[in-house]
């Protein structure tokens, strides 16, 4: 059973076992994602019988995002993972809206400042990215898809909103997995530097 958790976006979570969803929550908020995520995981918890004892692996999303939402779902999978004593594995957001897309895809996550974090897919294939730029400088392949989009839509007139599902970032875990790969790290995928950073005066 696996607990998959994103907050690159909206703040979602979703309890998976045997490829059917048992459980899941999924609310944008652009404030408040601590709160909101530790009651869709009580309730979630509840709807399902389940306790962290049946709890096998949790899997996060690491973004790409901006700093605060993202930190708040990754934090939270290592708590629960220590707590409960279960790997964590950490898998790109993006790749989680493209599996669920499949064929040739672009996906695209608002990054602010006028800039999006955006990657290219093929049947769920990453090919490029992900990537941070201007909405002009996106190298686009087939539909575009994303929440990111939509601030955009100048640039992406065709987009469809969406954001990454929960109960997909755990299948594209599963599906990397058994294709071999072994390294999940648990780290945001920021792309950029903070907005506050370093010592002043240094």
């Amino acid at each position: 059973m696996i607990l998959a958790i994103d907050t690159s976006g909206a703040v979602s979570a979703a309890l998976v076992k045997d490829d059917a969803v048992l459980a899941e929550r999924a609310e944008f908020a652009p404030r408040g994602h601590a709160e909101l995520l530790a009651t869709f995981l009580d309730s979630m918890l509840a709807d399902a019988n389940v306790s962290g004892d049946d709890i096998d692996a949790i899997v996060v999303g690491t973004g790409p995002a901006p700093f605060t939402g993202l930190r708040v779902g990754l934090v939270s999978a290592r708590t629960l993972g220590f707590a409960w004593n279960v790997p964590v594995y950490g898998v790109c957001s993006l790749d989680a809206l493209a599996a669920a897309h499949g064929g040739d895809v672009t996906v695209i996550a608002d990054a602010r400042r006028k800039e999006v974090y955006w990657a290219t897919y093929r049947d769920g294939e990453r090919l490029a990215g992900p990537h941070v730029s201007t909405p002009g400088d996106v190298d686009t392949l087939g539909p575009v898809i994303g929440r990111g989009a939509l601030v955009y839509p100048e640039t992406f007139p065709t987009a469809e909103g969406g954001d990454p599902d929960p109960a997909w970032l755990a299948r594209v875990y599963l599906a990397q997995a058994s294709a071999g790969q072994t390294d999940f790290p648990v780290e945001p995928m920021y792309l950029r530097r903070p907005d506050v950073h370093g010592v002043p005066g240094a």
